[in-house]
């Protein structure tokens, strides 16, 4: 992102702004609201006067009668004068140039520049301000990765000098996600309407058809962690258990639930110290909770828990040592972040507890993986037990097996689907993206009304 300066002769300001807004690649500095409500000048007193349903904005490429435009009721076009009164009125004047500061994309400066040169004005580079964050302006291109960005964006606005995670973040929500919703025959249904989704079926739900990469992943998970637990519409006997029965071992199952988790949060940290070293440089990675030091206090107690569980007595000495001098590290961080003196070392100690803790409750938290994979398979065969148990009664009681077994698995998969989806995204705000976010960036917003020729005008 570049920080730039719209630069134009007085009497051509407003030729140089239609271009601007035509062009869609400039978010201009504004002191207030750029929204109609915020809008006070002969246009926007128009637009109010007129009264009329809101319209989308549009520009003219000469300067129009807003009077004639009254008459005729061109709200667009009234709107889209009061935006570009609204950035003429603020614009810094010094004799006979006029001048505004913004952002815009580094891609797109070249191009601007030949642009606004053609009406006489100029776009000027400077420097970065001390202090401001630019913009972020995150790319949604492609088809999965489109349908990726929405998990990101919900949690926040990725900061500008922060990695974009949407994609490892997408691919370790629907992992999880199938984890939980292990089921062969469910999964195809999420493939299924992944299909419809892609096709535009249902009507009514066409605005969610972008999500279908996102369905699809999480169906296909969850078809694999089916063949994985053996699941088919429940314990029906369709697959054989290719790893493990998630009722018949789930001390195995939670183990693995934990490790992954301990796995996930070890890229966390991962990401968090590039983010950590971007916006404050390498003593800034080093000393933070979620940096250097976070990790190293991590890395301690994943080598402390291996030489207790495999009784390596070195392995335990070697971890304690490492958990120690992360402290030491996390704790010159936050006690220089809090001022110093004993009400600062008090709040460092406090800090520092919860750091270690919640080390340790976020690591045992990803156990709701086998938990909710459990549940899921106890529906299951709850489902399939009473399907059997009513087939056995004869064919008179055939439809009402058939019944319970279409109904019940209608009810897991909506049940199961919920809780599986909730419980990710929780994994995935709280134990992930709290270590690689410390800050929130603001989106990129640029200001656009597209152009409309002077015969459209006309009409």
């Amino acid at each position: 992102m570049q920080r730039v300066a719209i630069v134009a002769p007085r009497s051509g300001l407003r030729d140089v702004l239609v271009r601007v807004a035509d062009a869609g690649c400039v978010e201009l500095d504004r002191a207030d609201d750029t929204g109609q409500g915020g809008l006070h000048g002969a246009a926007a007193r128009r637009l109010h006067l007129l009264r009329s349903e809101p319209a989308a904005p549009r520009l003219s490429l000469t300067e129009p009668d807003l009077d004639a435009l009254q008459q005729a009721g061109r709200a667009d076009l009234l709107a889209g004068e009061a935006q570009l009164e609204a950035h003429h009125d603020v614009a810094v004047r010094r004799e006979a140039v006029a001048a505004l500061a913004g952002w815009c994309p580094a891609a797109e400066v070249d191009r601007l520049s030949t642009r606004l040169a053609e009406a006489g004005g100029a776009l000027v580079p400077l420097r970065e301000p001390r202090g401001i964050d630019p913009p972020t302006l995150l790319r949604d291109t492609g088809t999965v990765r489109r349908s990726l960005v929405p998990l990101v964006r919900t949690y926040g606005t990725v900061p500008y000098a922060d990695v974009d995670p949407s994609v490892p973040a997408g691919i370790a929500y629907v992992v999880m996600f199938g984890m939980m919703f292990g089921d062969a025959g469910h999964g195809a249904l999420l493939l299924l309407g992944a299909l419809l989704l892609r096709f535009g079926h249902p009507r009514r739900l066409a605005s969610l058809r972008p999500m279908w990469p996102f369905v699809a992943g999480a169906g296909l998970m969850s078809t694999l962690a089916g063949f994985a637990y053996g699941e088919f519409f429940g314990p029906t006997g369709v697959l054989p258990v290719l790893w493990l029965d998630p009722l018949d071992e789930p001390v195995r199952l939670l183990g693995s639930a934990v490790g992954f988790g301990a796995f996930l949060l070890a890229l966390a940290y991962a990401a968090g110290i590039v983010n950590r070293w971007r916006e404050g440089g390498p003593r800034g990675a080093l000393y933070a909770a979620s940096g250097i030091a976070g990790a190293t206090v991590f890395l301690g107690f994943a080598v402390l828990a291996a030489g207790v569980a495999l009784h390596w007595p070195a392995s335990v000495v070697s971890g304690s040592v490492i958990v120690a001098a992360g402290l030491v590290l996390a704790g010159a961080g936050l006690f220089a972040g809090s001022g110093g003196g004993a009400s600062g070392a008090l709040q460092t100690g406090i800090q520092l507890f919860d750091v270690v803790v919640r080390i340790g409750s976020n690591t045992i938290s990803f156990a709701r993986l086998a938990a909710f994979g459990l549940t899921h398979a106890a529906l299951g065969e709850i489902v399939w037990q009473g399907t059997t148990g009513l087939a056995a009664l004869g064919p008179a009681a055939a439809v009402a097996a058939l019944l319970v077994f279409a109904v019940g698995n209608a009810l897991a998969f909506a049940l199961e689907a919920l809780v599986a989806g909730v419980q990710a995204l929780r994994l995935e705000f709280y134990e992930l993206f709290s270590r690689v976010f410390d800050s929130e960036g603001r989106p990129f917003r640029p200001w656009h009304v597209p152009t409309q020729r002077s015969s459209e005008v006309a009409t």
